[in-house]
C-alpha cells in the first residue's frame, strides 16, 4: 500500500498570515493535533499544538534563570518569537517534511519514527498539496492489512475506494466523508470513525457491499480514535442532567 490509498484528501490548511487564534480555534474544531501551512496551495511550513502551547503565559519563565547560560542568544530569540507570536508565519516550522502520493507506508513509518512528528503532508509531482498521512491512518491501514485475505480481487482497490466515496457523498442522508476513514485491501472495504445512527451505519455498509468488485465490509465504526483521525460525523452530545 502506499500514501494514496490511506491519506485523507480533505486536508485543512492555514495561510501564513492566520492568526494563532484562528488556528487554535480550527484544531479544536477539527478535532486535529496539527495543520499545514500553505501559499499557493504548497506546504512551507507547518504549526501544531506544541507550537501553541507555548503561548500560554508567555510571561512566566519556563526554566530556571540560570539556565539561559547555557543557551545560545539564538535559541532564547526562538523562543521568544514561539510565546509571542501572532501568526502562523511566525511561529510555523518551516520547511516540513512531506512525501508522495507513491511513497510507500513502510517509508512513512520511517519518517514517522525518525523524525518524531505525528503526521505527514502528501504532496503532488508539482509539489501541491493532495492529502495528509498520520499515525491513525496508519493504523487503521495495519489492522485492515491484518485480517486474513480469504481472496484475492481482480479489482482495483483504489477504485473501489474512489466508487464507495462518490456514492456517500452522492447521499442526503450521509455526512461529508472523511477519505482517510475507508481502506480498501484486497477488495475488503474497511470503515472507521463515528456514524450518528445504527441507520446510517448499516446504510454506508449497505452502500459499500454494492460497489462492483467490493467482496466483504469489516466495521470498525463507533470506537473513538486518534484525534488525528477524521470522523464521518460528530460525536453525539452527552445527556443533560
Amino acid at each position: 500500500m502506499i500514501a494514496a490509498d490511506i491519506m485523507t484528501k480533505r486536508v485543512i490548511t492555514v495561510s501564513p498570515d492566520t492568526s494563532v487564534t484562528d488556528i487554535a480555534k480550527l484544531l479544536i474544531a477539527n478535532r486535529i493535533s496539527a495543520v499545514p501551512v500553505v501559499e499557493n496551495n504548497r506546504p512551507i511550513g507547518i504549526v501544531s499544538e506544541g507550537d501553541l502551547l507555548r503561548q500560554i503565559e508567555p510571561g512566566a519563565p519556563r526554566e530556571p534563570k540560570w539556565l539561559e547560560l547555557f543557551f545560545s542568544r539564538d535559541t532564547l530569540a526562538a523562543e521568544y518569537i514561539h510565546a509571542h507570536a501572532r501568526t502562523a508565519r511566525q511561529i510555523m516550522t518551516r520547511t516540513p517534511i512531506t512525501v508522495m502520493e507513491d511513497t510507500p507506508l513502510g517509508d512513512i513509518v520511517d519518517i514517522l519514527e525518525s523524525k518524531r512528528i505525528k503526521r505527514v503532508p502528501v504532496v503532488d509531482i508539482g509539489g501541491h498539496v493532495v492529502g495528509i498521512v498520520s499515525r491513525a491512518n496508519l493504523l487503521q491501514a495495519l489492522v485492515a492489512r491484518a485480517q486474513p485475505p480469504k481472496y484475492q480481487s481482480g479489482d482495483s482497490d483504489t477504485r473501489i475506494r474512489d466508487a464507495y466515496l462518490a456514492e456517500i457523498r452522492a447521499q442526503a442522508w450521509a455526512d461529508l466523508p472523511d477519505e482517510g476513514n475507508v481502506i480498501v485491501d484486497t477488495g475488503v472495504v474497511h470503515l472507521w470513525g463515528a456514524v450518528r445512527s445504527p441507520e446510517i451505519r448499516k446504510a454506508m455498509t449497505v452502500a459499500a457491499l454494492n460497489i462492483p468488485g467490493v467482496k466483504a465490509v469489516e466495521d470498525h465504526m463507533g470506537e473513538r480514535l486518534d484525534p488525528d483521525a477524521m470522523t464521518w460525523g460528530s460525536w453525539p452530545e452527552p445527556p443533560r442532567p
